[in-house]
């Protein structure tokens, strides 16, 4: 499709309510180029509102929420940028929130406190302390954006996922693999809602390239559910009078199942706002597209920052070819 077509298919697709003709977002440079000509670029939707909004909107709203989650893809460059930009809109109104990270697993907290008590604003001396370079996840230099931010207005650094290794122990021995008073707090023990079962299962089967075992897929959910727990916990239990910003991957900031939902499960009427950022695809020309990209039957965020997408070979390829080796 062309950018002229595609720009067309978009313009009827939204129809001509006003409320949902995008304004040409400001310009910006990217540092990923696949599909940057596509219309949806750079541009943010108010998922409640129904509209586009500019990016002045999406960090006034940052500002009263007590909690703020910043979803992304974890080795997207652009993702980590914007969220920097978000928490600077954040304490360029004067407040000092936690920032977490679910990069950073529980038993790391003495090493990010010790580092920042020793030199507070060395990022480089931060990544170093927890061992990043043999984490697992992408490199620190995409992260370091972000954690410049946090530590440049002496914000605390919460970390916030569980270990791996009680994650490998969730999904070999259920939820008894955790001690009994995190397993209460955590609320692994209440039902699930059929419904969202299913959901969270097909995810996991989809995002496996169909090739996990079906006996794997509830204790995987499990597991899952049990970091989106620990992450909120985190938040609960950490969280400073200006309240938290969190750094994690667009699946746990769902409003439908993720760390909102087991946030608003503990605490009454509190303010969670939900920023997914997500890569464009020609196949989606509207917003309300991208609920089957995500597998919902609407987005389930309070706002989606839209930007062009990374190449990536087929991350299913190499799994399907393992699995047929004897």
């Amino acid at each position: 499709m062309t950018r002229t077509s595609t720009a067309l298919a978009l313009a009827l697709s939204l129809g001509c309510a006003s409320k949902q003709q995008p304004s040409p977002p400001p310009a910006r440079e990217w540092a990923t180029t696949l599909h940057r000509d596509h219309p949806l670029v750079g541009r943010i939707w108010d998922v409640a509102g129904g509209r586009f909004v500019d990016e002045s909107a999406l960090r006034a709203a940052v500002v009263p929420a007590r909690f703020v989650l910043l979803g992304e893809r974890h080795d997207h460059p652009d993702h980590h940028r914007l969220q920097a930009e978000l928490v600077r809109a954040k304490t360029a109104s004067g407040q000092r929130p936690a920032l977490a990270f679910e990069m950073l697993d529980v038993t790391q907290q003495p090493a990010v406190d010790a580092a920042l008590k020793a030199h507070p604003e060395d990022v480089e001396g931060l990544a170093k302390a927890v061992d990043w370079a043999n984490s697992g996840w992408p490199a620190f230099s995409l992260y370091e954006p972000v954690f410049t931010a946090g530590l440049q207005a002496r914000l605390p650094i919460v970390a916030a996922n569980l270990p791996r290794a009680q994650v490998r122990e969730l999904v070999m021995k259920g939820p008894e693999a955790l001690p009994s008073d995190l397993r209460s707090r955590l609320g692994l023990e209440a039902p699930v809602p059929e419904a969202e079962a299913k959901a969270v299962r097909e995810e996991l089967d989809r995002s496996h390239c169909g090739q996990l075992p079906q006996e794997m897929l509830e204790p995987m959910a499990l597991a899952q559910r049990a970091r989106d727990a620990m992450m909120a916990d985190r938040l609960l239990e950490t969280v400073p009078a200006d309240g938290a910003v969190l750094i994690t991957g667009n699946g746990h900031v769902r409003k439908d199942r993720g760390v909102p939902a087991h946030l608003e499960r503990r605490v009454k009427d509190v303010t969670v706002l939900s920023v997914a950022l997500l890569e464009v695809s020609p196949e989606a020309l509207n917003p309300q597209d991208f609920a089957t990209v995500v597998g919902a039957t609407a987005l389930p965020y309070d706002y989606v920052w839209f930007t062009p997408a990374m190449p990536e070979d087929d991350p299913c390829k190499a799994l399907r070819e393992r699995n047929k080796k004897p």
